[in-house]
C-alpha cells in the first residue's frame, strides 16, 4: 500500500484489566471528485459526475473502473486522457480526477442522477465534507450518555449480536448494525449485504419507533467504521460506536469532530479508542506492556 494510503492517529489500546496509549495504524479516507470531459475539439464540455469515498491510490484505475461499471463509457480507446485536478486546498490533495473522452465519443449519462455520493462542498477535502455535515445534522449538541461504561459491557456486545443475526447464520454474508442500552441490552437489530444499508434500516427503524435522538445507546458495527457510517451515526445523534473492524481515518476525524466515542477492533476482551475517551471507564491497573 503507497506510504500516502496510511496515516497513523493515537488511540487507547483496552485489554481485560489494562489500558495504554499508543499509536494505530489507519487507512486514509478521502473524497475522490470525478469529472468527465467530452464533446468535440471546439466544444469541449466537463461535467462532475460523481464523489466517492475512497483511499488514496489508483485513482485512474478507480475512475476508469466506474465510469465503465457504470455504462458511462464502453471501452478503454474511448478515453485520451486521466488526469488529477490542482484544486485550490488548504491541504494541497489530489482529491478531484478528470477523465478526457476521445473526440467523438459520446458518454451514456443517463445513470449519473442515480445515488452518487454528492454533496456541494465534498470534492477537495475531507474538512468540508465533515464542515457540510455539521450544518444538517439535528443532533449535534445533544447531551448523550454521561455516566461511564465499563470495558466489560462492550465485551459482551459481539456475542450478543451475533445470536441475533438470523441470516448471517444462514449465508454466512450479512453486515449488521445493532443498537445498545449502556447495560449490554439488545435494542434492534437490522442485516443487509450492504454495510450502509443495514445501517440505514437501523436509524429507520428508531425513527418508526419515535426513538430519535439516539445519543443514549451504543451502535455496533459488525464490520469495519468508514466516514458514511459515522456520518450516518452522527445524523441520528449517536455518540458511541463500536466497531469489529477498523476505522478509516475520515471516520475518526468526524468522531471527533462531532463528539463520538469510536472504538475499533472489538474482540474478545480487547478494543481500541479513537476519540472521545471519556464515557469509557478506563482500567486503574498498572499497564504490563
Amino acid at each position: 500500500m503507497p506510504a500516502n494510503s496510511i496515516t497513523r492517529s493515537p488511540i487507547i489500546k483496552v485489554s481485560g484489566d489494562d489500558n495504554i496509549k499508543t499509536t494505530d495504524a489507519l487507512a486514509i479516507e478521502e473524497p475522490l471528485e470525478i469529472r468527465l470531459e467530452y464533446g468535440p475539439a471546439d466544444a469541449r464540455k466537463t461535467q462532475a459526475i460523481s464523489v466517492t469515498m475512497r483511499t488514496p491510490g489508483n485513482d485512474a484505475e478507480l475512475a476508469l473502473g466506474f465510469l465503465f461499471t457504470e455504462g458511462i463509457i464502453k471501452q478503454q480507446p474511448d478515453t485520451k486522457s486521466v488526469e488529477h485536478c490542482f484544486i485550490a486546498c488548504g491541504e494541497n490533495k489530489e482529491n478531484v480526477i478528470q477523465v478526457s473522452l476521445t473526440e467523438g465519443v459520446v458518454p451514456n449519462l443517463h445513470n449519473t442522477e442515480r445515488n452518487f455520493y454528492t454533496t456541494s462542498s465534498c470534492g477537495v477535502c475531507g474538512k468540508a465534507s465533515i464542515s457540510s455535515i455539521k450544518t444538517v445534522s439535528a443532533f449535534k449538541n445533544e447531551v448523550g450518555i454521561e455516566n461511564q461504561i465499563s470495558p466489560d459491557v462492550f465485551y459482551l456486545l459481539p456475542a450478543i449480536l451475533q445470536k441475533r443475526q438470523e441470516v448471517f447464520a444462514d449465508t454466512g454474508g450479512l453486515h449488521a448494525s445493532a443498537l445498545f442500552e449502556p447495560s449490554g441490552e439488545l435494542i434492534l437489530v437490522r442485516e443487509d449485504v450492504g454495510r450502509h444499508n443495514a445501517l440505514d434500516k437501523l436509524i429507520g427503524a428508531a425513527l418508526n419507533n419515535e426513538m430519535l435522538p439516539l445519543n443514549r445507546h451504543i451502535l455496533l458495527l459488525s464490520g469495519r467504521a468508514s466516514f458514511e457510517l459515522v456520518q450516518k451515526a452522527a445524523m441520528a445523534g449517536i455518540n458511541i460506536i463500536a466497531a469489529v473492524g477498523a476505522p478509516s481515518s475520515l471516520a475518526v476525524q468526524l468522531a471527533e469532530e462531532f463528539n463520538i466515542t469510536l472504538i475499533g477492533f472489538l474482540r474478545g476482551q480487547r478494543f481500541n479508542i479513537y476519540s472521545q475517551p471519556q464515557r469509557i471507564l478506563l482500567p486503574q491497573h498498572e499497564n504490563t506492556y
